[in-house]
């Protein structure tokens, strides 16, 4: 870690005792010799603001959502209300598999030759109400609202009568019917109008009367299943494929961005937004960067962060003009004079951007580092975090290979006190971001004496054909290697996707298509 001299330390003060972290639980783990389906490889993954809830994205356009289980504890309760819960004790955080949807499907614009992944990008709660639960999913075009509930299940019984009834009731039914109903039907609907008597028969009731015909009924059971309805789409409102999507603190609205625009849309409005970035040039080939990430404040409604590819952070205020396109600051760490080469501005490209709790910090990753920024300081990070240095010799091959277009996300625990990414070889590390914390923690989201593995529901198959291309792996880059220093690495396992619990240390990782969770 490089903290920079003379300048302000981080927000975040008090030194917190190192963790020791432990394996918890993992879902969706391949056996030996099993080959993973590009559709089942997770996408996106977050935790809502309680923490009892988890839901990850996959490339198949799947949404899996996990349901918090071991204590009543984290809902403000005690061990008297575990009856009440009817949570099992455990020593250590546990989620259990709740439901699944699928989000979204493959497309294709036919007026733009465009096929259109069913890939999920990105996954964000929004408020809960009446038990129910309220995510916002997308793909690279297309937004979509559900509501997640839980519903009593209806059934339908055999009959409306039982036997023993219906044979009782039948005298009785038979007897109350008189002959007059028949006359008057064989009347033709007139007892003074006569009729043809041939269809007398076709129209009298059955022997035993009314009572013997029996229809089904349909009945509320005490049982419950959880169904996802998609309550809004918004759709064609980008040029370009979407990066990130943030639900903003009012409740009410939320941004979505794309590599040029972004947009401000109202949950309860599905077609129209309001775009507040438009950084595209008269001419395209002035073009110079991109927006890689964009973030609102965690409670100030008009306040939100945008990052590029060039390495920049912009912080916008909407309350200044409709269209911002000018921003309030600009974050930006000076380059080092004759440092620069072919590779300088490729992995300066920030990947994700996220807020801390007080809103003061912002997190942002690059290719190379982590870095921490005081939304009061512009002149420069106040702490930098060196994630896999030991791979700067080696930026030729993640050229050549692609993977240094690779783009990791990062996320700060709930209190502040630390921040976590992801790397290759399915490693992950974490920082301790406190003042005058050195304490920096790597673990691998798939190799752990201690595992105990929880066994994933059987999922309903899938037709759904991929459109997503393997990336050529060429050279001797193809397995895993060793450095100079003994570092391991390996391309063709990455940890990319990653959350934090709001309120513990709990991180949730993505292997593949195996969920990894670790605690604290």
């Amino acid at each position: 870690m490089n903290v920079r001299g003379g300048e302000v330390a981080p927000a975040v003060v008090g030194t917190p005792t190192p963790l020791e972290w432990k394996f918890s639980q993992v879902f969706g783990e391949r056996t030996l010799g099993e080959e993973v389906q590009e559709v089942d490889i997770i996408s996106a993954i977050e935790f809502d603001k309680t923490g009892r809830h988890l839901a990850t994205g996959d490339r198949g356009g799947r949404v899996v959502l996990f349901e918090r289980t071991d204590t009543a504890e984290q809902c403000g309760g005690n061990r008297r209300d575990l009856e009440v819960w009817d949570y099992p004790v455990s020593r250590h955080p546990e989620f259990r598999y709740k439901t699944e949807f699928q989000s979204h499907e493959p497309e294709f614009d036919y007026l733009k030759s465009l096929e259109i992944e069913e890939k999920i990008n990105k996954i964000r709660w929004c408020h809960t109400a009446n038990g129910a639960v309220f995510l916002l999913s997308t793909n690279d075009k297309t937004i979509k609202f559900w509501k997640v509930q839980e519903k009593k299940v209806k059934k339908i019984s055999e009959t409306n009568t039982y036997p023993s009834k219906a044979a009782g009731n039948g005298n009785a039914a038979s007897s109350s019917v008189s002959s007059s109903p028949k006359q008057y039907l064989s009347n033709g609907g007139s007892p003074n109008q006569p009729y043809n008597s041939s269809i007398n028969n076709d129209l009298s009731f059955p022997p035993k009367g009314i009572s013997s015909l029996r229809l089904p009924v349909v009945v509320t059971s005490d049982e419950t299943s959880l169904v996802a309805r998609c309550r809004r789409v918004y759709a064609h409102a980008h040029d370009y494929h979407i990066n990130s999507i943030s639900s903003n603190s009012d409740g009410e609205t939320f941004i979505s961005a794309d590599d040029l625009r972004i947009n401000l849309w109202n949950l309860e409005i599905s077609n129209q937004s309001f775009n507040i970035v438009d950084v595209k040039p008269k001419n395209m080939e002035d073009l110079t960067e991109v927006i890689t990430s964009a973030e609102f404040h965690p409670s100030h409604c008009n306040t939100l962060v945008y990052s590029s590819s060039k390495g920049s952070i912009r912080l916008i205020d909407m309350r200044q003009s409709a269209l911002c396109d000018s921003h309030s600051k600009i974050f930006e760490e000076r380059e080092a004079p004759g440092s620069r080469s072919f590779f300088t501005e490729i992995i300066a490209s920030i990947s994700d951007i996220k807020f801390l709790k007080d809103g003061r910090n912002i997190l942002s990753r690059d290719y190379m580092t982590l870095k921490l920024w005081d939304i009061n300081m512009d002149s420069g990070p106040v702490a930098t975090y060196q994630v896999h240095e030991h791979l700067r010799p080696k930026l030729c091959d993640l050229y050549e290979n692609d993977s240094i277009f690779d783009k990791f996300e990062c996320c700060p625990s709930g209190d502040g006190h630390r921040v976590v990414t992801g790397s290759y070889s399915n490693l992950f590390r974490v920082f301790n971001c406190s003042m005058g914390g050195t304490e920096a923690t790597t673990l691998e989201a798939s190799k752990n004496p201690m595992r105990r593995q929880i066994q994933t529901p059987s999922k309903p198959a899938r037709s759904i054909s991929s459109t997503i291309s393997r990336v050529v792996r060429r050279g001797d880059s193809e397995g895993p290697g060793f450095d100079a220093n003994g570092n391991s690495f390996d391309f063709t396992t990455k940890l990319l996707h990653l959350a934090w619990h709001p309120s513990e240390n709990l991180i949730a990782c993505a292997a593949a298509n195996s969920l990894y969770m670790y605690y604290a």
